[in-house]
């Protein structure tokens, strides 16, 4: 096992289960023959990724640690607005981080340098998985006292397509998506930008140099999910941070509370 630090611990994808989409123990995938097709049908991943999920809500709200779960394609930025988020958030909430990516700690040694504890997940082996399920998180915490943070966030791997469908308990999830990606992003993959509760339009620093704006993604954004709270953000600059970290800062503080997560 990789040691990052004392805090810090480098896991890898477990090579016994399948590359597709798992969410527990036991088999969960089923071949079936149609005619000359061979059919392979995925049973009750879903299920029993939400079965670990709610396991682990349970063992967050105990605790009153607020999850947030950050998402995006890959060259976001998301791993820069989280350094930024970090400094300003830190030391009145006492944060933890857990980075999933295919291989490398490029973003988890970045990361670290807030002082934060910060656990790597890899899954590069058998293929590299392409989101983080609820059990890779369950086997992570082992690296972080939850009894000393108020805030975790998850940075997860980057894709638009496969995060979005496995709940790992968090409280809320959030997507970051760069004006550089273009404004039919949210068109193209409905299904991230439906389930998260706000979206960072990130970069907004390289508009005078693009043929669109973040008010153009926005829109995009607003008909797959009306209402849907949006931050128009510079991670090189810091520009917009404010209100999204006082949005952030806002629902943390609900739930330590008693007052139950919306993403409005």
């Amino acid at each position: 096992m990789f040691e990052l630090n004392r805090f810090q611990r480098h896991f890898h994808h477990d090579p016994k289960r399948p590359h597709s989409h798992e969410g527990g123990d036991g088999p969960v995938v089923e071949s079936r023959r149609s005619g000359t097709r061979k059919v392979q049908v995925v049973r009750s991943v879903l299920d029993a990724n939400k079965m670990v999920a709610e396991r682990l809500r349970r063992r967050f709200a105990s605790l009153n640690v607020f999850v947030l779960n950050m998402m995006s394609s890959p060259g976001s930025g998301k791993t820069t607005t989280l350094v930024r988020s970090l400094a300003d958030l830190m030391p009145d909430l006492r944060c933890a981080v857990i980075v999933g990516d295919i291989c490398s700690t490029h973003d988890a040694d970045k990361l670290a340098e807030s002082g934060a504890p910060v656990v790597q997940i890899n899954t590069d082996r058998f293929g590299g998985e392409c989101h983080l399920a609820a059990h890779l998180i369950d086997t992570a915490l082992s690296g972080i006292d939850l009894n000393d943070t108020d805030l975790l966030i998850v940075e997860n791997i980057g894709n638009l397509v496969c995060p979005a469908e496995f709940d790992i308990g968090e409280d809320l999830k959030v997507v970051v998506l760069s004006v550089t990606e273009g404004e039919d992003k949210p068109i193209k993959y409905p299904l991230m930008f439906r389930v998260c509760d706000a979206a960072l339009i990130n970069k907004v620093d390289l508009v005078p140099y693009l043929d669109l704006d973040a008010a153009t993604i926005k829109g995009s954004i607003l008909q797959i999910h009306p209402d849907m709270p949006t931050f128009a953000i510079s991670a090189k600059t810091g520009e917009g941070f404010e209100p999204w970290l006082a949005w952030l800062r806002e629902k943390v503080k609900r739930k330590a509370d008693g007052v139950a997560a919306s993403g409005g």
